[in-house]
């Protein structure tokens, strides 16, 4: 049986940190567009993160570690860029489709990083595929998206 240390909580709290960052982020592209299809693709988005985060959360609590509050200052620059953009881009959806594919990739490159960890215990590794195939999988449907500009 693998065993649950200190390290794998410790990149289990930062991909849940940058689920909250996203979950940030997507719920401010929302706000930053009128395009229907953008706006409810980017809510989705939110939500996911959101339950993301908390399958995260439990599976933190569930080996007795400590799960972190709040997003990263390095989120909070991402969704503060997204407002500059779309106050001065001429196609701003365009743009934060850009940015949200550029998170998506950055986000299956993090999930791999932590499937790399050998110690991984089944259930976190399940949790953490799961996660990643859904990162993946959206990843298609952002760029239908880029097709509807």
């Amino acid at each position: 049986m693998t065993t649950y240390t200190k390290e794998v909580g410790d990149k289990l709290n930062a991909l849940l940190e940058k689920n909250y960052d996203a979950e940030k982020g997507y719920k401010k592209a929302a706000e930053n567009t009128d395009h229907n299809a953008l706006k409810r693709f980017f809510n989705k988005k939110a939500e996911e993160r959101y339950n993301f985060g908390h399958q995260l959360k439990s599976e933190i609590r569930s080996f007795g570690q400590e799960v972190d509050k709040g997003g990263s200052a390095t989120g909070t620059a991402h969704r503060a860029w997204m407002d500059v953009k779309a106050l001065f881009s001429m196609d701003n959806e365009e743009s934060m489709l850009e940015e949200a594919i550029r998170g998506e990739k950055a986000s299956v490159e993090e999930y791999n990083d932590v499937l790399n960890e050998t110690a991984l215990p089944v259930s976190t590794r399940d949790l953490v595929l799961q996660q990643k195939n859904t990162i993946s999988q959206e990843l298609q449907s952002i760029k239908k998206l880029e097709d509807l500009q």
